[in-house]
């Protein structure tokens, strides 16, 4: 997966399927700007996106600019965290977390 940089990309509904490995660990922070607790834990997924990169798909989804990808996720608040294992969903997050919650949720998801 090398071929993302290393930073949290930014999905939108014409982007999430093509930039959404089938196959890994991904994790999709849904997010909002006007969400203090979104604003909290933003930094922490940014520096799991360098520390992780190639090895976990780091993404972002502006809940607002992307309504129908919160849907189909069934996203009712923020953050939320979502980890998937080769396209599914193993865990759900809601709410802010420490990046060592974080870390060792996408170390379950890895199997």
């Amino acid at each position: 997966m090398s071929q993302h940089a290393a930073h949290a990309v930014h999905l939108t509904l014409d982007t999430f399927a093509t930039s959404v490995p089938a196959k890994g660990v991904a994790l999709l922070d849904f997010t909002a700007a006007w969400c203090p607790p979104c604003k909290a834990i933003a930094p922490h997924v940014d520096a799991l996106a360098t520390e992780l990169d190639g090895d976990v798909f780091v993404a972002k989804v502006d809940i607002d600019e992307n309504p129908e990808l919160a849907e189909r996720f069934n996203v009712m608040s923020v953050p939320t965290l979502i980890f998937l294992r080769d396209g599914q969903v193993v865990e759900r997050v809601v709410g802010a977390r420490p990046k060592s919650a974080i870390r060792a949720s996408i170390e379950a998801a890895r199997g």
